[in-house]
């Protein structure tokens, strides 16, 4: 029975580190997305991190990008997104996610959201945060399912 318990509390412990390494990644790589954008321009930032298996995706960890609208401006897993307006289409849980993805950056300049969405790789909505920094007049992010 100890044994059980300890193994639990393990998995438990490694998931946690797990998410946390996963969450610091996805704040690193926005960070790094902001900078390629500061010093190599807005549109060459915007066809890097829309490239896929390119510098700013690292598969399941992946930088994305929106206008101060809401309307995608790259995506690297799903391009039939980049033109598309969000601003209005909720999360699964019927969070209005993007409305504060876009009020985050005109206010504070960066931060975490939390919503419910879809993964990939499970095919089930999941807990997600996101970092999110303004760079300009686009907002890079990038998340981490929980």
């Amino acid at each position: 029975m100890k044994k059980t318990i300890a193994v639990l509390i393990m998995i438990v412990l490694c998931a946690g580190l797990s998410y946390a390494s996963d969450k610091d990644d996805a704040k690193v790589l926005v960070e790094k997305a902001v900078a390629y954008a500061a010093s190599q321009g807005k549109e060459k930032a915007i066809a890097e991190i829309s490239t896929p298996k390119g510098t700013f995706d690292k598969g399941g960890t992946y930088v994305f990008a929106y206008d101060l609208q809401g309307v995608v401006v790259a995506h690297p897993k799903n391009p039939k997104l980049i033109g598309k307006n969000l601003i209005d289409v909720p999360d699964n849980d019927g969070k209005m996610f993007r409305k504060e993805i876009v009020t985050m950056a005109k206010s504070n300049g960066s931060g975490w959201v939390d919503y419910v969405y879809l993964n990939p790789q499970t095919k089930k909505p999941e807990h997600k945060t996101t970092y999110i920094q303004k760079a300009g007049d686009i907002i890079v992010c990038c998340g981490a399912y929980k």
